[in-house]
């Protein structure tokens, strides 16, 4: 009991970040960690402002929860990344403006930085439109992890993945920020996209070509 309630801590600090960083607004959101036996994510319909340890249930990775609360309606894209990312630790999904603004034009995050590549690639793709809460979109959004650690949901939003809570939090606020630079890039010309080359330079940089690494090197 003490270790799940530790778990539901650590899920709240994240959910209440997102929410300061306006990465969460309203319901438009959900975290999850995974647990044994499947996970404990967010319920359904937590908002910001509004969430506290009691807003994360346990589930399974078939939907099976207990009876008195629902989990997240996009609990299954959650549990699709847990079974085909064992090194997936925590799941954190947004409707943030720049990766909403991007997904809707179902574009990809090209190489336009070197640490697009903090994601395990020289991009950061975007799936097609599916249905919210739906199984498509949770096989979309395996599809597009492939390689990678964070995708665009066409129409949607964004989601990540890592090995922890907080790392997870971090990369929703790194893909954040780069889709934001990206499209201001945009607004003022045509951004230079790195070479191949260089994106493996900024790969190896950061210790690995894996595109789940655990570590990656400190910036100066």
């Amino acid at each position: 009991m003490a270790e799940k309630a530790t778990t539901n801590e650590r899920l709240l600090a994240a959910y209440q970040r997102l929410a300061e960083r306006r990465l969460i607004v309203g319901a438009e959101g959900n975290v999850s960690e995974r647990a044994a036996g499947g996970m404990l994510i967010s319920v359904t319909g937590a908002r910001a402002g509004e969430v506290g340890v009691e807003s994360f249930v346990d589930c399974d990775l078939n939907g099976g929860h207990e009876a008195a609360r629902k989990p997240s309606s996009e609990w299954a894209m959650h549990a699709a990344i847990y079974r085909n990312y064992p090194q997936a630790g925590a799941v954190v999904h947004t409707h943030s403006d720049a990766c909403v603004a991007l997904a809707v034009q179902q574009r990809p995050l090209p190489p336009f930085h070197y640490q697009v590549a903090r994601f395990g690639a020289g991009d950061v793709r975007c799936t097609p439109y599916a249905q919210f809460a739906s199984q498509e979109l949770a096989s979309l959004a395996v599809t597009a992890l492939s390689g990678r650690t964070a995708c665009l949901l066409g129409n949607h939003g964004m989601i990540c993945y890592a090995g922890t809570v907080r790392e997870a939090v971090d990369a929703a606020e790194l893909l954040e920020t780069l889709a934001r630079q990206y499209l201001l890039a945009c607004g003022s010309g045509t951004p230079r996209l790195l070479t191949e080359s260089e994106v493996q330079g900024a790969l190896a940089r950061y210790g690995s070509y894996s595109p789940a690494a655990d570590s990656a090197v400190k910036e100066d």
